[in-house]
Formats: structure tokens, C-alpha cells, sequence
């Protein structure tokens, strides 16, 4: 009986993975009005005025805000206050809930490595109460006495939650494997050395 069970249970599964996926595809999505599809090379730093928080641009001037002055505070303010937020990226792959945010972002900002990233080469697209920003983040961290540079491709997606974007996903990679390396062992020692 219970593979009956689990094999309706993943029949019904695909089915609404199927239709979510369908779904998708038919929504209208619109880029920016401003944008249109030729990705924006302006980058948002974080130094931008954050004005009206129900923009998408002024959501992600939030973000690099607060991520770029170690303000965690901002970084709870600008992340969904919910279980299904997840966090994939070169530091700690996968990870998901309400507190990842938060655990994650203090463990970088007590590290000495003093990451620094802007977000540039990046689109804008929505689908109703959902954005996604595709891009670039480039910057700088320490390691030791160093200072090297930072590519990583980024996505964020956001959902509007009581009139604000609030942030629901990150992804970040890094193509090249050896600044994969050296970046994951700056942190991560700079890190457990202030610990």
C-alpha cells in the first residue's frame, strides 16, 4: 500500500510541478520599463538613496547596503521573514529557513577578509509579486595582507510582501575554481580566527 501511495504521491508532484511550470511560462513577464532587456552596467552599490523600498532597484541598493556595511540589521530587514528562504552560494552551499540570512552574513562581516561587492551587468524581470535581478557582483576581499578581486554571477528574486520586496533566494557562483578556493579559505579562516 505504500508504494501506491508514494507513487501517487510523485505522480501528483510532477503534475504540479508540470503545471507550475507551465504556468510560469504563460505569465507576461516584463523587464524594467527603463531596462528593457540590454542588461544595466550603472552598478547599484549600495551608496544609492533607498527611497522607495517598493522598487525592485532600490530592494537591492538595500541589500549591497547592508551588506557592504556590515549592517545585519538591514540584511534581516531586507530577507522574507520566512522558512522558504534559500541561500545557495560559494560559501556554504545550500541552505535554507528564516535564520540562514542572518547566520550566514555574520559569519562573513567577523571576518577580516572585509568583502566588498557591487552588482553590475545585471537585468531586472518580473512576474507579478515576484523579481528576479540576474547579474554580476564584483569586489574585493582581503586575504592576509592582499587584496584580490571578486567575480561572482548572482541571482537574487524577490516577492512583495506587504507593499516592500522582500528577499525569498540567492544564488551565487564562481566560475573560476581557483578564486573559488582562495576565497572560500580567506573567509573561512579569517573567520574561525576572530572566533
Amino acid at each position: 500500500m505504500s508504494a501506491a501511495l508514494s507513487h501517487r504521491r510523485l505522480l501528483t508532484s510532477v503534475m504540479f510541478a508540470s503545471a507550475t511550470h507551465i504556468a510560469l511560462l504563460s505569465m507576461p513577464v516584463c523587464a524594467d520599463e527603463n531596462q528593457g532587456t540590454k542588461p544595466i552596467q550603472d552598478p547599484i552599490t549600495g551608496k544609492e538613496n533607498l527611497g522607495d523600498l517598493s522598487e525592485p532597484q532600490q530592494a537591492l541598493a538595500q541589500f549591497y547596503r547592508a551588506f557592504n556595511t556590515r549592517d545585519l540589521k538591514m540584511i534581516d530587514d531586507n530577507f522574507a521573514h520566512s522558512e522558504e528562504v534559500a541561500i545557495d552560494n560559494p560559501l556554504g552551499g545550500i541552505r535554507r529557513g528564516m535564520d540562514v540570512p542572518h547566520k550566514m552574513y555574520e559569519g562573513i562581516f567577523k571576518s577580516s577578509a572585509d568583502v566588498h561587492v557591487e552588482f553590475w551587468d545585471y537585468t531586472i524581470h518580473r512576474a507579478g509579486d515576484v523579481f528576479w535581478a540576474v547579474g554580476r557582483e564584483r569586489g574585493t576581499y582581503h586575504d592576509g595582507d592582499a587584496v584580490k578581486n571578486l567575480n561572482i554571477r548572482t541571482t537574487r528574486i524577490y516577492q512583495l510582501t506587504n507593499g516592500r520586496w522582500r528577499q525569498m533566494h540567492h544564488h551565487g557562483s564562481i566560475e573560476d575554481a581557483g578564486l573559488l578556493g582562495d576565497y572560500q579559505n580567506a573567509v573561512r579562516s579569517a573567520s574561525s580566527r576572530t572566533q
